[in-house]
């Protein structure tokens, strides 16, 4: 894939951190527990169907939430009775310090971690399910090499996935199903596509949001 997309402040780490902070004051004074990145219809649709359709172990599986944020899709799957081992991770400290007020006030148990996922993260582990909701969509906005650390972002979570059956759930408003396809065919296979909302326009079908789970590319 040749295109790219501009640059933006939604890639750097400053404006994350500068967010997180006002938002872990936020929550402090109000219990407000800040933006639910791409808004919680999007997050439900992910946890229904790997809960209800897909039917993962619900105490056996690991699951990883990459660019974790406030932890809410992690929260989401705790509440809906999930009791193995979730990990969410996240380039932020601000943003994994408000994920940690936010679980040990509701009394749940879920590991936060600080990670640069376009580094090697091999003391993680492997998981059953990794997910994503608009960090790889990040990662593309970096303004510093941008396809480097998209490459290197897709080198770390092909090294999450446990086996060859693991998944690897990705939600992006960013790039289209066939870009995605596109960008990691030479690591990942499609498996499913999450439904998405639909608009019209021009006489054309789009999805404001593309929700695709993928698996390891066989060997």
């Amino acid at each position: 894939m040749d295109s790219e997309l501009n640059g933006s402040e939604l890639g750097t780490k400053e404006f994350w951190e500068s967010s997180y902070n006002r938002e872990i004051r936020n929550y402090k004074s109000h219990g407000d527990v800040g933006e639910i990145w791409f808004d919680e219809s999007a997050q439900w649709r992910t946890i229904d169907w790997l809960l209800n359709e897909q039917k993962i172990d619900k105490e056996a599986s690991r699951v990883l939430d990459l660019g974790c944020g406030n932890g809410m899709f992690l929260v989401g799957l705790a509440n809906e009775g999930f009791t193995g081992d979730l990990t969410g991770v996240d380039y932020s400290p601000k943003a994994v310090e408000l994920a940690q007020n936010i679980a040990q006030d509701n009394k749940l148990s879920i590991t936060y971690k600080v990670a640069d996922l376009t580094q090697p993260q091999d003391e993680l582990g492997h998981f059953d399910v990794v997910h994503d909701k608009g960090t790889y969509d990040a990662v593309s906005l970096c303004p510093d090499n941008a396809k480097e650390k998209r490459a290197l972002y897709l080198d770390t979570v092909e090294k999450f996935l446990r086996t060859a059956d693991s998944l690897f759930v990705i939600t992006s408003c960013n790039w289209t199903e066939d870009e995605l396809e596109e960008s990691f065919a030479e690591k990942f296979v499609k498996y499913y596509t999450i439904p998405t909302p639909t608009f019209k326009f021009g006489g054309k079908v789009g999805n404001v949001v593309t929700s695709i789970v993928f698996k390891r590319k066989k060997e």
